[in-house]
Protein backbone atom coordinates (compact mmCIF):
# COMPACT_ATOMS: atom_id res chain seq x y z
CA UNK A 1 0.00 0.00 0.00
CA UNK A 2 2.83 2.40 0.90
CA UNK A 3 4.65 1.60 -2.35
CA UNK A 4 1.50 2.27 -4.37
CA UNK A 5 0.98 5.52 -2.47
CA UNK A 6 4.55 6.61 -3.24
CA UNK A 7 4.18 5.71 -6.91
CA UNK A 8 0.97 7.72 -7.12
CA UNK A 9 2.61 10.72 -5.50
CA UNK A 10 5.58 10.48 -7.86
CA UNK A 11 3.31 10.17 -10.88
CA UNK A 12 1.38 13.28 -9.86
CA UNK A 13 4.66 15.17 -9.51
CA UNK A 14 5.44 14.61 -13.20
CA UNK A 15 4.24 16.68 -16.08
CA UNK A 16 4.16 20.30 -15.03
CA UNK A 17 2.85 21.62 -18.33
CA UNK A 18 -0.21 23.83 -18.21
CA UNK A 19 -2.11 26.04 -20.58
CA UNK A 20 -3.84 29.29 -19.87
CA UNK A 21 -7.39 29.67 -21.10
CA UNK A 22 -7.40 32.39 -23.74
CA UNK A 23 -10.04 34.27 -21.80
CA UNK A 24 -7.55 35.01 -19.04
CA UNK A 25 -4.43 37.03 -19.39
CA UNK A 26 -1.31 35.99 -17.56
CA UNK A 27 -1.45 38.99 -15.24
CA UNK A 28 -5.04 38.25 -14.29
CA UNK A 29 -4.17 34.63 -13.54
CA UNK A 30 -1.28 35.64 -11.34
CA UNK A 31 -3.48 37.86 -9.22
CA UNK A 32 -6.96 36.42 -9.35
CA UNK A 33 -7.18 33.19 -11.36
CA UNK A 34 -10.18 32.56 -13.63
CA UNK A 35 -13.67 31.31 -12.90
CA UNK A 36 -15.06 28.69 -15.24
CA UNK A 37 -18.53 29.40 -16.53
CA UNK A 38 -19.84 25.82 -16.58
CA UNK A 39 -20.55 25.66 -12.83
CA UNK A 40 -24.07 26.54 -11.69
CA UNK A 41 -24.38 30.19 -10.77
CA UNK A 42 -24.42 30.60 -6.96
CA UNK A 43 -27.80 31.42 -5.45
CA UNK A 44 -27.52 35.00 -4.11
CA UNK A 45 -29.80 34.14 -1.19
CA UNK A 46 -27.61 31.19 -0.22
CA UNK A 47 -24.48 33.32 -0.55
CA UNK A 48 -26.00 35.98 1.68
CA UNK A 49 -27.01 33.33 4.21
CA UNK A 50 -23.51 31.90 4.20
CA UNK A 51 -22.01 35.29 4.99
CA UNK A 52 -24.49 35.80 7.82
CA UNK A 53 -23.92 32.30 9.19
CA UNK A 54 -20.17 32.68 9.49
CA UNK A 55 -19.66 36.40 10.01
CA UNK A 56 -22.71 38.05 11.61
CA UNK A 57 -22.56 38.50 15.39
CA UNK A 58 -25.92 40.29 15.63
CA UNK A 59 -24.25 42.89 17.87
CA UNK A 60 -23.82 40.26 20.55
CA UNK A 61 -20.92 38.67 22.40
CA UNK A 62 -18.85 37.86 19.32
CA UNK A 63 -20.32 34.47 18.49
CA UNK A 64 -21.73 33.61 15.08
CA UNK A 65 -23.69 30.57 13.93
CA UNK A 66 -20.36 29.20 12.70
CA UNK A 67 -18.88 29.38 16.20
CA UNK A 68 -20.56 26.07 17.05
CA UNK A 69 -21.29 24.82 13.53
CA UNK A 70 -17.81 24.71 11.99
CA UNK A 71 -17.69 24.02 8.28
CA UNK A 72 -14.33 22.29 8.55
CA UNK A 73 -15.75 19.95 11.22
CA UNK A 74 -18.97 18.80 9.54
CA UNK A 75 -20.85 21.87 10.80
CA UNK A 76 -20.52 20.73 14.41
CA UNK A 77 -17.98 20.73 17.23
CA UNK A 78 -16.65 17.95 19.45
CA UNK A 79 -14.01 17.77 22.20
CA UNK A 80 -11.19 16.88 19.80
CA UNK A 81 -11.95 19.89 17.60
CA UNK A 82 -12.56 22.18 20.57
CA UNK A 83 -9.06 21.35 21.86
CA UNK A 84 -7.56 22.89 18.70
CA UNK A 85 -9.15 26.32 19.26
CA UNK A 86 -7.34 29.28 20.83
CA UNK A 87 -8.50 30.39 24.26
CA UNK A 88 -9.82 33.67 22.85
CA UNK A 89 -12.18 31.92 20.45
CA UNK A 90 -15.75 33.16 20.79
CA UNK A 91 -16.84 29.65 21.77
CA UNK A 92 -15.16 30.29 25.14
CA UNK A 93 -16.77 33.70 25.70
CA UNK A 94 -17.99 32.64 29.15
CA UNK A 95 -14.37 32.21 30.24
CA UNK A 96 -13.34 35.80 29.53
CA UNK A 97 -16.59 37.80 29.87
CA UNK A 98 -17.50 38.52 33.51
CA UNK A 99 -21.19 39.09 32.71
CA UNK A 100 -21.39 35.54 31.32
CA UNK A 101 -19.22 33.79 33.88
CA UNK A 102 -22.15 32.06 35.59
CA UNK A 103 -25.18 30.22 34.17
CA UNK A 104 -24.24 30.77 30.51
CA UNK A 105 -21.95 27.81 29.80
CA UNK A 106 -20.14 25.16 31.81
CA UNK A 107 -16.57 25.46 30.46
CA UNK A 108 -15.50 22.11 31.88
CA UNK A 109 -18.34 20.18 30.25
CA UNK A 110 -17.87 22.10 27.01
CA UNK A 111 -14.17 21.35 26.74
CA UNK A 112 -14.31 17.78 28.05
CA UNK A 113 -17.52 16.54 26.41
CA UNK A 114 -18.51 19.17 23.83
CA UNK A 115 -21.70 20.10 25.72
CA UNK A 116 -23.49 23.43 25.31
CA UNK A 117 -25.89 24.87 27.89
CA UNK A 118 -29.48 25.36 26.71
CA UNK A 119 -32.43 26.96 28.54
CA UNK A 120 -35.17 25.23 26.58
CA UNK A 121 -37.77 25.67 29.33
CA UNK A 122 -37.21 29.41 29.62
CA UNK A 123 -34.87 31.79 31.41
CA UNK A 124 -36.77 32.08 34.69
CA UNK A 125 -34.44 29.95 36.83
CA UNK A 126 -31.00 30.01 35.23
CA UNK A 127 -29.08 28.18 38.00
CA UNK A 128 -31.38 25.15 37.90
CA UNK A 129 -33.47 25.01 34.71
CA UNK A 130 -31.14 24.10 31.88
CA UNK A 131 -29.84 21.13 29.95
CA UNK A 132 -26.45 20.23 28.51
CA UNK A 133 -26.52 19.10 24.89
CA UNK A 134 -24.09 18.30 22.14
CA UNK A 135 -23.99 20.37 18.96
CA UNK A 136 -25.83 18.62 16.12
CA UNK A 137 -24.60 19.07 12.58
CA UNK A 138 -26.87 21.02 10.24
CA UNK A 139 -26.39 18.85 7.15
CA UNK A 140 -29.18 17.35 5.02
CA UNK A 141 -31.89 19.39 6.73
CA UNK A 142 -33.86 19.67 3.51
CA UNK A 143 -34.86 16.04 3.91
CA UNK A 144 -34.66 15.49 7.67
CA UNK A 145 -36.75 18.02 9.63
CA UNK A 146 -40.22 17.85 8.08
CA UNK A 147 -42.91 15.87 9.85
CA UNK A 148 -46.68 15.54 9.90
CA UNK A 149 -46.65 17.40 13.24
CA UNK A 150 -44.58 20.29 11.91
CA UNK A 151 -40.85 20.99 11.64
CA UNK A 152 -38.47 19.17 13.97
CA UNK A 153 -35.49 21.38 14.82
CA UNK A 154 -32.82 20.82 17.44
CA UNK A 155 -32.29 17.64 19.40
CA UNK A 156 -35.83 17.42 20.74
CA UNK A 157 -37.62 18.81 17.72
CA UNK A 158 -38.66 22.02 19.46
CA UNK A 159 -35.53 24.11 19.19
CA UNK A 160 -37.06 27.05 17.34
CA UNK A 161 -39.27 29.69 18.99
CA UNK A 162 -42.53 30.96 17.56
CA UNK A 163 -43.68 28.86 14.64
CA UNK A 164 -40.96 26.27 15.28
CA UNK A 165 -39.53 26.45 11.76
CA UNK A 166 -35.92 26.32 10.66
CA UNK A 167 -36.33 29.94 9.60
CA UNK A 168 -37.09 30.88 13.21
CA UNK A 169 -34.32 28.73 14.63
CA UNK A 170 -31.76 31.51 14.21
CA UNK A 171 -33.83 33.82 16.40
CA UNK A 172 -33.71 31.35 19.27
CA UNK A 173 -29.99 30.80 18.75
CA UNK A 174 -29.24 34.52 18.95
CA UNK A 175 -31.23 34.92 22.17
CA UNK A 176 -29.66 31.84 23.79
CA UNK A 177 -26.06 31.94 22.60
CA UNK A 178 -25.20 35.44 21.32
CA UNK A 179 -26.21 37.61 24.29
CA UNK A 180 -23.78 39.99 26.03
CA UNK A 181 -25.43 39.54 29.44
CA UNK A 182 -27.93 37.20 31.05
CA UNK A 183 -30.57 39.93 30.87
CA UNK A 184 -31.01 39.06 27.17
CA UNK A 185 -32.54 42.41 26.22
CA UNK A 186 -33.05 42.82 22.44
CA UNK A 187 -31.41 45.97 21.18
CA UNK A 188 -29.05 46.01 24.15
CA UNK A 189 -27.51 42.54 24.47
CA UNK A 190 -28.00 41.62 20.80
CA UNK A 191 -30.15 42.52 17.85
CA UNK A 192 -32.71 40.11 16.45
CA UNK A 193 -32.32 38.93 12.85
CA UNK A 194 -34.45 40.73 10.28
CA UNK A 195 -36.94 38.87 8.11
CA UNK A 196 -34.57 39.10 5.15
CA UNK A 197 -31.73 37.69 7.24
CA UNK A 198 -33.89 34.81 8.46
CA UNK A 199 -34.83 34.00 4.87
CA UNK A 200 -31.19 33.96 3.83
CA UNK A 201 -30.05 31.87 6.80
CA UNK A 202 -32.76 29.33 6.08
CA UNK A 203 -31.78 29.15 2.41
CA UNK A 204 -28.13 28.58 3.31
CA UNK A 205 -28.89 25.86 5.85
CA UNK A 206 -31.19 24.04 3.44
CA UNK A 207 -28.39 24.06 0.86
CA UNK A 208 -26.02 22.13 3.11
CA UNK A 209 -25.30 18.45 2.65
CA UNK A 210 -27.34 15.89 0.79
CA UNK A 211 -30.40 17.17 -1.00
CA UNK A 212 -32.04 13.74 -1.16
CA UNK A 213 -31.97 10.48 0.74
CA UNK A 214 -30.19 7.33 -0.34
CA UNK A 215 -32.13 4.53 -1.97
CA UNK A 216 -31.15 1.34 -0.18
CA UNK A 217 -29.92 -1.29 -0.67
CA UNK A 218 -26.64 -0.24 -2.26
CA UNK A 219 -24.45 -2.79 -4.02
CA UNK A 220 -21.61 -2.72 -1.52
CA UNK A 221 -18.30 -4.42 -2.24
CA UNK A 222 -17.22 -5.07 1.34
CA UNK A 223 -18.43 -8.28 2.98
CA UNK A 224 -18.78 -6.81 6.46
CA UNK A 225 -20.58 -3.64 5.39
CA UNK A 226 -22.85 -5.58 3.03
CA UNK A 227 -23.93 -7.85 5.88
CA UNK A 228 -24.42 -4.78 8.04
CA UNK A 229 -26.76 -3.32 5.44
CA UNK A 230 -28.80 -6.54 5.44
CA UNK A 231 -29.14 -6.41 9.23
CA UNK A 232 -30.01 -2.70 9.11
CA UNK A 233 -32.84 -3.31 6.64
CA UNK A 234 -34.17 -6.49 8.27
CA UNK A 235 -37.22 -5.59 10.38
CA UNK A 236 -36.87 -8.89 12.25
CA UNK A 237 -33.21 -8.36 13.15
CA UNK A 238 -31.64 -4.90 13.24
CA UNK A 239 -34.95 -3.08 12.75
CA UNK A 240 -33.00 0.15 12.09
CA UNK A 241 -34.76 1.09 8.86
CA UNK A 242 -38.11 1.42 10.63
CA UNK A 243 -37.13 4.78 12.14
CA UNK A 244 -34.20 5.60 9.84
CA UNK A 245 -35.64 4.84 6.40
CA UNK A 246 -32.80 4.64 3.88
CA UNK A 247 -30.44 5.55 6.73
CA UNK A 248 -31.99 9.00 6.92
CA UNK A 249 -33.99 10.78 9.61
CA UNK A 250 -37.51 9.82 8.54
CA UNK A 251 -39.78 6.98 9.58
CA UNK A 252 -40.42 4.18 7.11
CA UNK A 253 -43.69 5.14 5.37
CA UNK A 254 -44.61 1.46 5.13
CA UNK A 255 -44.77 1.42 8.93
CA UNK A 256 -45.68 4.95 9.98
CA UNK A 257 -47.62 6.02 6.89
CA UNK A 258 -46.90 8.37 4.01
CA UNK A 259 -45.71 11.79 5.08
CA UNK A 260 -44.79 10.74 8.63
CA UNK A 261 -41.36 12.28 8.11
CA UNK A 262 -39.12 12.94 11.09
CA UNK A 263 -40.43 11.42 14.32
CA UNK A 264 -39.82 11.92 18.03
CA UNK A 265 -39.22 8.97 20.36
CA UNK A 266 -38.22 8.32 23.96
CA UNK A 267 -35.39 5.86 23.42
CA UNK A 268 -34.14 5.73 27.01
CA UNK A 269 -30.83 7.53 26.48
CA UNK A 270 -31.45 9.52 29.66
CA UNK A 271 -31.65 6.23 31.58
CA UNK A 272 -28.15 5.08 30.66
CA UNK A 273 -25.99 4.50 33.76
CA UNK A 274 -22.60 6.16 34.24
CA UNK A 275 -23.11 8.94 31.73
CA UNK A 276 -19.79 10.78 31.29
CA UNK A 277 -21.03 14.26 32.24
CA UNK A 278 -22.74 12.90 35.38
CA UNK A 279 -19.50 11.32 36.56
CA UNK A 280 -17.82 14.74 36.84
CA UNK A 281 -19.95 15.83 39.78
CA UNK A 282 -21.07 18.92 37.85
CA UNK A 283 -24.77 19.81 37.95
CA UNK A 284 -26.40 18.18 34.93
CA UNK A 285 -30.20 18.28 35.29
CA UNK A 286 -32.21 15.58 33.51
CA UNK A 287 -33.10 16.47 29.93
CA UNK A 288 -36.84 15.99 29.47
CA UNK A 289 -36.82 16.43 25.70
CA UNK A 290 -39.74 17.72 23.70
CA UNK A 291 -42.15 20.27 25.16
CA UNK A 292 -42.53 22.20 28.41
CA UNK A 293 -42.60 20.21 30.59
CA UNK A 294 -40.90 17.64 28.40
CA UNK A 295 -42.26 14.24 27.47
CA UNK A 296 -38.85 12.56 27.27
CA UNK A 297 -38.84 12.41 23.47
CA UNK A 298 -36.07 13.37 21.05
CA UNK A 299 -36.15 13.52 17.30
CA UNK A 300 -34.54 11.02 14.97
CA UNK A 301 -31.19 12.06 13.49
CA UNK A 302 -29.99 11.11 10.04
CA UNK A 303 -27.46 8.26 9.97
CA UNK A 304 -25.64 8.84 6.67
CA UNK A 305 -23.51 11.49 8.36
CA UNK A 306 -23.32 9.73 11.74
CA UNK A 307 -19.95 7.97 11.75
CA UNK A 308 -17.88 11.16 11.56
CA UNK A 309 -20.12 13.40 13.68
CA UNK A 310 -19.86 11.74 17.09
CA UNK A 311 -20.12 11.75 20.06
CA UNK A 312 -23.63 10.37 19.86
CA UNK A 313 -27.09 11.17 21.19
CA UNK A 314 -28.31 14.49 22.53
CA UNK A 315 -25.98 14.43 25.51
CA UNK A 316 -22.83 13.09 23.80
CA UNK A 317 -23.04 10.06 26.07
CA UNK A 318 -21.46 7.54 23.69
CA UNK A 319 -18.21 8.14 21.82
CA UNK A 320 -18.07 5.55 19.02
CA UNK A 321 -20.41 4.47 16.24
CA UNK A 322 -20.08 0.87 17.44
CA UNK A 323 -21.16 1.97 20.91
CA UNK A 324 -24.11 3.84 19.46
CA UNK A 325 -25.30 0.73 17.60
CA UNK A 326 -24.76 -1.44 20.69
CA UNK A 327 -26.94 0.92 22.76
CA UNK A 328 -30.03 -0.49 21.06
CA UNK A 329 -29.27 -3.96 22.46
CA UNK A 330 -29.32 -2.74 26.05
CA UNK A 331 -31.95 -2.44 28.73
CA UNK A 332 -32.10 1.37 28.51
CA UNK A 333 -33.47 1.14 24.97
CA UNK A 334 -35.43 -2.10 25.12
CA UNK A 335 -37.24 -0.98 28.28
CA UNK A 336 -37.97 2.49 26.86
CA UNK A 337 -41.26 3.51 25.20
CA UNK A 338 -39.56 3.30 21.79
CA UNK A 339 -38.12 -0.12 22.59
CA UNK A 340 -41.51 -1.36 23.73
CA UNK A 341 -43.06 -0.01 20.53
CA UNK A 342 -40.54 -1.99 18.47
CA UNK A 343 -41.10 -5.13 20.53
CA UNK A 344 -44.86 -4.82 20.21
CA UNK A 345 -44.68 -4.37 16.45
CA UNK A 346 -42.14 -7.12 15.75
CA UNK A 347 -42.56 -9.55 18.64
CA UNK A 348 -39.19 -8.88 20.24
CA UNK A 349 -36.69 -6.21 21.15
CA UNK A 350 -33.34 -5.70 19.45
CA UNK A 351 -30.69 -8.25 20.37
CA UNK A 352 -27.68 -8.21 18.06
CA UNK A 353 -24.52 -10.19 18.75
CA UNK A 354 -21.16 -8.44 18.90
CA UNK A 355 -20.26 -9.34 15.33
CA UNK A 356 -23.58 -7.98 14.11
CA UNK A 357 -23.05 -4.70 15.95
CA UNK A 358 -19.70 -4.31 14.18
CA UNK A 359 -21.30 -5.15 10.84
CA UNK A 360 -24.04 -2.52 11.18
CA UNK A 361 -21.39 0.00 12.25
CA UNK A 362 -19.30 -0.96 9.20
CA UNK A 363 -22.28 -0.24 6.97
CA UNK A 364 -22.71 3.17 8.60
CA UNK A 365 -19.00 3.87 8.21
CA UNK A 366 -19.10 3.04 4.51
CA UNK A 367 -22.15 5.15 3.66
CA UNK A 368 -20.58 8.01 5.63
CA UNK A 369 -17.38 7.66 3.62
CA UNK A 370 -19.39 7.64 0.39
CA UNK A 371 -20.96 10.94 1.43
CA UNK A 372 -17.52 12.33 2.31
CA UNK A 373 -16.33 11.34 -1.16
CA UNK A 374 -19.34 12.98 -2.80
CA UNK A 375 -18.68 16.24 -0.98
CA UNK A 376 -14.94 16.04 -1.64
CA UNK A 377 -15.48 15.67 -5.38
CA UNK A 378 -17.93 18.56 -5.36
CA UNK A 379 -15.42 20.78 -3.55
CA UNK A 380 -12.54 19.66 -5.77
CA UNK A 381 -14.57 20.58 -8.84
CA UNK A 382 -15.08 24.02 -7.33
CA UNK A 383 -11.40 24.22 -6.48
CA UNK A 384 -10.50 23.50 -10.08
CA UNK A 385 -12.92 26.07 -11.44
CA UNK A 386 -13.10 29.08 -9.16
CA UNK A 387 -10.78 32.01 -8.57
CA UNK A 388 -8.07 31.84 -5.99
CA UNK A 389 -9.66 32.55 -2.59
CA UNK A 390 -12.96 30.71 -3.22
CA UNK A 391 -10.93 27.87 -4.73
CA UNK A 392 -8.65 27.66 -1.70
CA UNK A 393 -11.65 27.57 0.62
CA UNK A 394 -13.26 24.76 -1.41
CA UNK A 395 -10.02 22.80 -1.42
CA UNK A 396 -9.63 23.15 2.36
CA UNK A 397 -13.05 21.58 2.79
CA UNK A 398 -12.13 18.83 0.31
CA UNK A 399 -9.08 18.03 2.44
CA UNK A 400 -11.16 18.01 5.64
CA UNK A 401 -13.79 15.72 4.07
CA UNK A 402 -11.06 13.41 2.82
CA UNK A 403 -9.55 13.29 6.29
CA UNK A 404 -12.99 12.28 7.55
CA UNK A 405 -13.38 9.50 5.00
CA UNK A 406 -9.93 8.13 5.82
CA UNK A 407 -10.64 8.20 9.56
CA UNK A 408 -14.09 6.64 9.17
CA UNK A 409 -12.84 3.71 7.09
CA UNK A 410 -9.51 3.16 8.84
CA UNK A 411 -11.22 3.40 12.24
CA UNK A 412 -13.26 0.33 11.35
CA UNK A 413 -10.45 -1.54 9.59
CA UNK A 414 -12.37 -1.24 6.33
CA UNK A 415 -11.27 -1.08 2.69
CA UNK A 416 -7.51 -0.42 2.91
CA UNK A 417 -7.32 -0.06 -0.89
CA UNK A 418 -9.88 2.73 -0.78
CA UNK A 419 -7.97 4.37 2.06
CA UNK A 420 -4.80 4.33 -0.08
CA UNK A 421 -6.62 6.14 -2.89
CA UNK A 422 -8.04 8.64 -0.40
CA UNK A 423 -4.58 9.35 1.01
CA UNK A 424 -3.36 10.05 -2.51
CA UNK A 425 -6.38 12.29 -3.12
CA UNK A 426 -5.70 14.19 0.09
CA UNK A 427 -2.08 14.84 -0.89
CA UNK A 428 -3.18 16.12 -4.29
CA UNK A 429 -5.93 18.33 -2.85
CA UNK A 430 -3.55 19.81 -0.31
CA UNK A 431 -1.00 20.58 -3.03
CA UNK A 432 -3.74 22.05 -5.22
CA UNK A 433 -4.64 24.44 -2.43
CA UNK A 434 -1.05 25.70 -2.33
CA UNK A 435 -0.49 25.82 -6.09
CA UNK A 436 -1.09 28.79 -8.36
CA UNK A 437 -0.52 27.38 -11.83
CA UNK A 438 -1.34 23.68 -11.37
CA UNK A 439 -4.35 23.95 -9.07
CA UNK A 440 -6.87 22.77 -11.65
CA UNK A 441 -4.81 19.82 -12.81
CA UNK A 442 -4.03 18.66 -9.28
CA UNK A 443 -7.68 18.98 -8.27
CA UNK A 444 -8.77 16.89 -11.24
CA UNK A 445 -6.21 14.22 -10.38
CA UNK A 446 -7.54 14.22 -6.82
CA UNK A 447 -11.05 13.71 -8.20
CA UNK A 448 -9.82 10.66 -10.10
CA UNK A 449 -8.40 9.19 -6.88
CA UNK A 450 -11.66 9.90 -5.05
CA UNK A 451 -13.55 8.03 -7.75
CA UNK A 452 -11.18 5.09 -7.49
CA UNK A 453 -11.80 5.01 -3.76
CA UNK A 454 -15.55 5.10 -4.29
CA UNK A 455 -15.34 2.19 -6.72
CA UNK A 456 -13.71 0.12 -3.97
CA UNK A 457 -16.72 0.72 -1.71
CA UNK A 458 -19.72 0.38 -3.98
CA UNK A 459 -20.56 -0.72 -7.50
CA UNK A 460 -20.82 2.44 -9.56
CA UNK A 461 -23.03 2.43 -12.69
Amino acid sequence: MHAEYARNAARHEKGRSWRLPLVCGLAALLVYGCDRTDLPAPDPQVAKGRDLFFNETFDGNGRTCGTCHREENDFAIDPVFIATLPDNDALFVAEFTPALAENFENPRLMREFGLILENLDGFGDLPNRFVQRGVPHVLAQRNSIDSAAGPRTGWSGDGAPGDGTLRSFATGAVIQHFTKTLDRVPGVDFRLPTDDELDALEAFQLSLGRQEDLLLPLVLRGTTAARGQEIFLDNTLGKCNACHANAGANGDPRIFGEGAGNLNFNTGVEDLPDQPADLTGELVPPDDGFGVPGNGEFNTPTLVEAADTGPFFHNNSIETIEGAVAFYNGDAFNDSPAGQLIAGATGSGINLDGTQVVEVAAFLRVINALENIRVSIERLEQGAALSREPAKRALRIAVAETDDSIAVLAGGGLHPEAVAHLRAARLLADRAGRSLFRRGRLAREAIAEQRRARAELVEVP
